[in-house]
């Protein structure tokens, strides 16, 4: 039988749209007591939560969803919702929607056929319950939800004649400034400046992203970290090679110990890095603030967050200064959303992870357009895709380290029709 005390706790989990999870256990004795300034901290945050992100308001009739398919050509997968007016909205999923797919339609799909779209906050929190859907919790819900989701907003944004942006928040940017994001860790030292130099060049950003350290603890074991010393003549070369004006920003993917953690910080610290991500274990709260609070540096943490509860932690904590949920893994914009407002409760900014997928950097710019909090540059991994559209009010190009975000209505993009019917619907 299930104590009592359990019972509560993953009640909560289920209604704020978390999940319980393991490393956090240390953490519940301290929240059972919180000292009356942690208390209001909370309170402020959930408060924040608690508000819709979706302007229901703009849609004074049900729109009530009809179908919702996944439709596959090869390795694209396209999600098409049409309500029972006919109106239809369309997205593109991220590359693990190969693995993905079985999720989509045995845990969502089901959950989605019949429901009102105006409803969308609360389904977003509901389905996590349906079926016991939060053991599937992390990329594996997240992404087919988000897939689902950004189809929804585009369908109620062409009803609407609003963009996605104006959907859930307010324009506040309507250009995005991006910054390059660089991978080559494993490369030498010379011959990562260079590829560095050739992707800054081709799209004149202003603010670049390099790796430090290697890919997580279990990596060292892998060879991934590269020759001995390399992140400390990669932090000041870079420095030296982009000068003072380029914004840099430094990521470890969860590499560092704290000891080691702060030592790669003070270096960044030297050299005027903006900010260090996931300097330890993502989801070792503790471990965090114990960074944040021995540097001066701001600390980026939350791509591979996938509930509301270590964001809220670290905020309540100040152990945070960007938060930075992913769009797809974290199942999509409206709860990213939230994890701003969150964020902005308190001063915080938020930069998004983009990961892959066909339009990435488009449902981005949506999100941020809409953030008050965004922060001054954005992930840009490039805008190379298989996905063949037109948009009408962006060129959608890098001019000057910015993208203007699309004004037309939904996400502002046409798919091309007939490679859209070129795709098969997915069934188990």
């Amino acid at each position: 039988m299930t104590d009592p005390t359990r019972r509560q706790l993953l009640s909560g989990a289920l209604a704020g749209g978390t999940a319980l999870f393991p490393h956090h256990a240390g953490l519940e004795a301290e929240q059972e007591r919180p000292s009356p300034e942690l208390k209001s901290r909370y309170a402020r945050l959930d408060a924040a939560l608690q508000q819709p992100v979706l302007k229901r308001e703009l849609f004074p009739e049900p729109v009530v969803i009809e179908t919702l398919e996944l439709l596959r050509l090869e390795n694209s997968f396209l999600c098409r919702v049409r309500s029972r007016s006919g109106a239809e909205g369309l997205s593109v999923a991220h590359s693990g929607m190969r693995t993905l797919f079985p999720i989509f339609l045995e845990n969502l799909q089901p959950f989605f056929l019949e429901k009102d779209a105006r409803d969308l906050d609360r389904i977003l929190e509901k389905v996590y319950i349906y079926g016991f859907n939060f053991r599937y919790n992390g990329i594996s819900l997240g992404l087919p939800l988000a897939t689902i989701e950004f189809a929804i907003l585009d369908m109620l944004g062409r009803i609407a004649g609003k963009s996605v942006g104006e959907l859930i928040g307010k324009i506040h940017n309507p250009e995005v400034g991006v910054y390059c994001a660089t991978e080559w860790r494993e490369k030498p030292v010379e011959e990562s400046i260079e590829r560095i130099k050739g992707a800054v060049a081709e799209y004149e950003v202003h603010a670049l992203k390099i790796k430090v350290g290697g890919l997580m603890f279990m990596t060292r074991d892998m060879n991934a970290v590269g020759p001995p010393g390399r992140t400390e003549r990669m932090i000041p070369l870079v420095r030296k090679t982009f000068g003072d004006k380029m914004a840099l920003y430094a990521d470890s993917n969860s590499f560092y110990s704290v000891g080691e953690a702060i030592r790669i910080g003070r270096l960044l610290e030297e050299y005027k890095y903006r900010y260090f991500e996931e300097p330890v274990m993502f989801d070792h709260l503790e471990e965090i603030k114990q960074v944040a609070d021995a540097l001066t540096l701001p600390i980026a943490n939350g791509e591979q967050d996938y509930s509301f509860y270590g964001f809220r932690w670290l905020l309540a904590h100040e152990g945070l200064e960007i938060v930075q949920p992913d769009n797809y893994y974290f199942g999509g914009l409206i709860r990213s959303m939230k994890v701003a407002r969150m964020a902005q409760v308190f001063g915080k900014t938020v930069v998004p992870h983009m990961s892959g997928g066909g339009l990435g950097f488009l449902y981005n710019i949506h999100f941020v357009s809409a953030a008050p909090n965004a922060g001054e540059h954005h992930e840009f991994k490039g805008l190379k895709t298989h996905v063949r559209y037109e948009c009408k009010t962006s060129p959608l190009q890098v001019k000057d380290g910015r993208i203007k975000v699309p004004t037309g209505p939904g996400f502002g993009v046409d798919f091309d029709p007939e490679w859209v019917k070129k795709h098969q619907a997915v069934r188990l």
